[in-house]
This record gives C-alpha cells, structure tokens and sequence, in this order.
C-alpha cells in the first residue's frame, strides 16, 4: 500500500531528519511536499493537486500551535501523525482521540507503528470530530468530554461519563455504554487502562475495568464480586481486592 505524504515542520534539520527515517523504515510513503510555517502549510494543504494520505505536523510551528491551520480547512481527508516535543498531555491527547504521533527525539521504530496504522480512503469524514477531541484533552478541559473509540471499521465519539464498563475479549475489549449500546474496539483492554483510570475508573480483574458511578452493589467475602447498574456481575481479584477496598474508603471519605 503506498501512501502519499506531507511533511510540516518548522525545523530544517528535524524534517529532514523524518524524510530520512521515513525513506529508511517506510518505503511505502512518499513525500510529495513539505513546508515550514502555518502560510506555508495552508497554501499546501489547500493545493488540489496534492492528495496526501498522511500529513506529519508538528504540533508547535514557530511558537503557534497548528489548529490555527487546521481551523482554516473545510475538509480533512487525510490521517494525521503529530510530531510532538511534550511527553505528557500531547502524547494522552492522542491516545483519547485516536490520532497518531512520534514523540521527539524521533524513534524509527514509532514511525513505522503509526504509519502502519493508517487506513487511507475512509468513508466517513472523522478527522474533524477527532481533532475536537484532541483538543479538549490537551487543554485539560473537563475530563467528562468525549473520547474516540476505533472498532473495526469506524470511529465511534463517546462522553468518557456514560461508559458503564469495559470487559476484554482477547485482543479486543468491548465498551458497555449507558443505554445499553456497546463498541467492540481494536484494541486490548491493557491499553486502554491508563486512560481511564484518573475519571474515576477501576480495574478489579484483569478482563474488566469499571466506572465506579456505576456500582450498585459491592458483595464482599472469597468470592467478591459486584452488581453494576446494567445487571451485570463482575468479579473482583483476590489481588486487587485490597486496593479496590480502600478505593471505595477514599470516595466514601470524599462524600462525606
């Protein structure tokens, strides 16, 4: 599969710097133009005889960030790899709206990751939506905002609030939404774990994380085990029932 591909970067020496990694790890991408400034990104993105598969941004272009590009655009048709120099809340943004990034200092290895990641020629015109939710995560907006769940063949926007549970299915972890509805995502539930886990999330065995403002019951003893507000029960590990314990102690403490 060969991908068509725009570089946008600020700095001469890092983007050649990913034009030579590409040309290394990624034979299948192609760059067909690069620039160095927000102007100069809008004249190329906007060009129609440029049909790029893939666009790697860097996130910070002479001190702006690039929504100030992305904004200008009517469609986006193309996937989005951001090219980051933060370490925390860039790299969990991405995570929660589904889009990929290298972190700098570029490792090869997380090119070839996210470029084999890319489905070129969607249907469905998501990138919008997603990059909504990159951005109230990298501003540390409310946490109950929406995060991107990729299944199968579609891109599903969920307020984080209104998932009951997760369960694990192999290499795949199925979402249980208030309502009823559930998402089978790509994904294993490990994967998932650290995302969820700061909104009040817990996981109380290894094929289930839950949301704890959906527990109706917490029966205790050797087979603990708890009753969710969907009916479903769902054990808790011997290992983690301790922790799980003094969590629910915690909550109890700030209720109070």
């Amino acid at each position: 599969m060969n991908l068509h591909a725009i570089i946008i970067e600020d700095e001469q020496a890092s983007l050649d710097n990913l034009k030579n990694i590409l040309q290394k790890n990624c034979p299948q991408v192609k760059v067909i133009a690069e620039a160095r400034s927000i102007e100069e990104g809008y004249l190329t993105l906007t060009d129609k005889s440029l049909k790029p598969d893939v666009v790697f941004l860097d996130i910070n272009l002479n001190n702006e960030l690039v929504f100030s590009l992305l904004d200008k655009l009517d469609d986006i048709k193309f996937e989005i790899i951001f090219v980051t120099s933060y370490q925390d809340y860039a790299v969990k943004a991405c995570a929660y709206s589904c889009i990929g990034y290298v972190s700098k200092p570029i490792d090869p290895q997380m090119i070839v990751e996210a470029v084999e990641r890319i489905k070129p020629n969607r249907e469905d015109d998501d990138m919008k939506d997603r990059l909504e939710v990159f951005r109230g995560h990298l501003s540390h907006l409310n946490p109950f905002k929406k995060i991107t769940i990729a299944s199968l063949d579609e891109m599903h926007f969920v307020h984080i609030h209104e998932i009951v549970r997760l369960q694990s299915d192999d290499n795949y972890t199925i979402f249980y939404l208030k309502g009823g509805s559930k998402i089978v995502a790509s994904k294993t539930i490990k994967s998932f774990e650290g995302m969820f886990i700061p909104f009040n999330f817990f996981r109380v065995h290894r094929s289930h994380i839950i949301n704890l403002n959906y527990i109706r019951k917490f029966i205790k003893g050797d087979s603990a085990h708890l009753i969710m507000d969907d009916g479903a029960k769902i054990e808790v590990s011997r290992r983690r029932k301790g922790s799980f314990s003094d969590k629910l102690k915690e909550l109890q403490k700030e209720l109070a």
